[in-house]
């Protein structure tokens, strides 16, 4: 049995960014301002910190414009949305995304609402979510669309295979869906949609050539739920204790990787699978704004 293929997910976000900031050049050595990226952090939690800075540390280094707006976790709802319309209006900024969680006064919904769609580089907004459903260009969420470009580079032909999702959120499971069954490159292929409610979920995850687990289960994905050379995608970073870890704890995906790499024909480790593609891809969807309001070709 051929040995299975890991995915590095770190090297074709490298790449993937690396590209977007050749492009970049080439838009000020042209003249043009960089695309302009706001990320609102409300509060204090401290992965969301870790992530903003992340964030804000790809922006620099792709000579992107980068705008962190930090408010105080006790922030009124209408005042964040003020924030949010100004960021609107502002012509530097092309890309305007909220750290979420948000504090528990302030409703996530009409915080994504308030934001222009034609600046909400997550893809939250539900008229991008529409133009997905429709097939019409729009603001595709960055995870489903990292796991589908790591699909893509990786020579992994989608058309014409079953591919199984188990998880059903709005920000991955039926975004991505939608985004391998539709016409093209990194689609073209039968998807079944699994959650809380399917009947026997291992038996309906084995037909599947493509196995993503995107559920936030530690290890949820077990062996006997894999077909053998299936291409198996973990989108899960849960955190279990581990009292030998210098934290004490470790990141685990939603598959149990030891067990399944064996019957996998390839698969993404957690850390560096698919986390890396996240960044990218908001860098994508930024670059892909700014392209249109200067009337760049995409």
């Amino acid at each position: 049995m051929a040995e299975t293929r890991i995915i590095d997910g770190k090297a074709v976000g490298e790449d993937i960014r690396r590209e977007i900031a050749e492009a970049v050049l080439a838009m000020t050595g042209a003249g043009h301002r960089p695309p302009g990226l706001a990320v609102i952090l409300v509060g204090e939690n401290p992965a969301s910190k870790a992530y903003v800075g992340s964030k804000a540390k790809a922006c620099g280094e792709a000579g992107f414009h980068s705008a962190q707006i930090d408010l105080d976790g006790g922030i009124s709802e209408s005042e964040l949305i003020a924030e949010i319309v100004r960021l609107n209006a502002d012509p530097r900024i092309d890309g305007i995304l909220v750290q979420l969680p948000l504090p528990a006064h302030i409703s996530e919904q009409r915080v994504i609402l308030a934001i222009d769609p034609d600046k909400d580089v997550d893809g939250l907004h539900p008229l991008n979510a529409g133009r997905l459903a429709s097939g019409l260009p729009g603001f595709v969420p960055c995870t489903p669309l990292g796991v589908q470009q790591l699909l893509v580079r990786g020579g992994f032909e989608t058309a014409g295979r079953i591919a199984a999702v188990i998880g059903r959120s709005n920000l991955v499971g039926r975004p991505l869906a939608q985004l391998l069954s539709a016409k093209g490159r990194g689609g073209d292929a039968t998807v079944i949609l699994c959650h809380s409610r399917t009947r026997d979920i291992a038996a309906v995850a084995r037909q599947a050539d493509i196995l993503v687990a995107a559920i936030g289960k530690a290890n949820f994905v077990t062996a006997d739920m894999v077909k053998p050379g299936a291409v198996v995608i973990d989108v899960g970073i849960n955190r279990i204790e581990d009292p030998t870890a210098k934290r004490g704890y470790r990141l685990v995906g939603d598959v149990d990787f030891e067990a399944v790499r064996p019957i996998a024909g390839a698969i993404t480790p957690v850390p560096g699978g698919v986390g890396p593609l996240t960044i990218a891809m908001l860098l994508g969807n930024t670059l892909d704004s700014a392209r249109r309001r200067l009337g760049l070709s995409p």
